[in-house]
């Protein structure tokens, strides 16, 4: 559905450019949910206004369903936009929010009428057609500017960090919201933002962006268990880092334990295991590697136990908290550590 080739954006003069992309290559398909992930300043906005066609492109293609619409004006792309304030109007209804886009291109009353109805309850909103927008809680704002964006069919939707605004609890429930639309409706979405947890929960794929450069596409679980590189695997959840070299049989942790199997043309490199890969056991296990409990911090549902190898590395393993709240090892305590190699990443950059 969307294709941008060998993308670029620069801003500035001379010595001050700055390339806000710098020659990104991505396709989206069609009724996808596509999440573009990545810290503040990575382009993934830039990438979304593009598409948009709020920005033009300094080098580069955006195609949109096979057609090249670099140089079309945003009113002439079948696209629209949910930005992070929901721009409401806050003297009309929600359902006469909702129309006005179908009521600016001109659609007849009964066609508007219809369709309002039909968004209302896509959003469930049905009892508050007749609200202000200004009468409405955050969460209800969001389904009305979703609606509104829906309303003209658009074949694709951008939402640019929609959710950031909301508290904790509202953000989950919309997550699920959001993901019911995209799969009800059918089109395609692709979505901004720089919370881990909102990309692994509602996409279908990711696109981890850095420094105006694109890292990895993948699906969730792809970029979780098989990040390519250091600033994936740090950026996509909780993770650990411990340097190794090759030996034979497998690779020397610095503490001097040797993880087998796992083979690397590299003189040096560096593993990465999730937290909840690890398992704890007892000091005394013969082939566990030794650590030492250095802190406990307790996060509900789980609790992350930070260890300490004996060359100062140090580790996070997360076990979940039994019903009693104890994690069944205390502060100081000598224990083993123990992980299936197929579970670590070798990571060569």
């Amino acid at each position: 559905m969307i294709e941008a080739r060998h993308t670029v954006k620069a801003f500035g003069q001379g010595d001050h450019i700055v390339r806000a992309l710098d020659d990104v290559s991505i396709t989206i398909n069609k009724g996808e949910f596509f999440t573009l992930l990545g810290p503040s300043g990575c382009g993934k906005t830039t990438l979304l206004r593009l598409i948009a066609g709020f920005e033009m492109p300094t080098a580069g293609h955006i195609l949109l369903d096979g057609v090249d619409i670099t140089d079309l004006p945003p009113n002439r792309r079948p696209v629209n936009t949910v930005f992070q304030s929901y721009a409401l109007f806050p003297h009309l209804t929600v359902a006469q929010n909702i129309g006005f886009g179908l009521e600016m291109q001109g659609r007849p009353r009964a066609e508007v009428a219809k369709t309002t109805a039909e968004m209302l309850a896509l959003v469930k909103l049905e009892p508050m057609a007749n609200r202000k927008t200004s009468q409405l809680s955050g969460g209800q704002q969001q389904r009305v500017a979703l609606a509104r964006a829906l309303a003209p069919k658009p074949k694709v939707l951008l939402l640019d960090e929609p959710l950031s605004a909301l508290d904790l609890k509202l953000r989950k429930e919309m997550q699920v919201e959001l993901k019911r639309l995209q799969q009800e409706t059918g089109i395609t979405f692709v979505f901004v933002t720089h919370d881990q947890e909102e990309a692994l929960t509602m996409s279908d794929r990711i696109g981890v962006m850095s420094a105006g450069k694109l890292q990895q596409v993948g699906s969730p679980k792809d970029i979780y268990t098989r990040p390519v590189n250091r600033f994936v695997a740090s950026f996509i959840g909780e993770t650990n880092f411990l340097p190794a070299t090759p030996v034979a049989g497998g690779l020397q942790l610095g503490c001097g334990a040797v993880v087998e199997g796992l083979t690397t043309a590299k003189p040096s490199v560096t593993l990465t295991i999730r937290p909840e890969q690890i398992r704890i056991t007892p000091a005394d296990d013969a082939g566990a590697i030794p650590a030492t409990v250095t802190s406990l911090v307790y996060f509900g549902t789980d609790t992350h136990c930070h260890m300490a190898l004996s060359d100062g590395a140090e580790v996070v393993v997360r076990v979940q908290s039994p019903a009693s709240g104890e994690a069944g090892v205390r502060t100081g305590d000598s224990v083993g550590l123990r992980f299936q190699p197929a579970a670590a990443q070798v990571l060569e950059d």
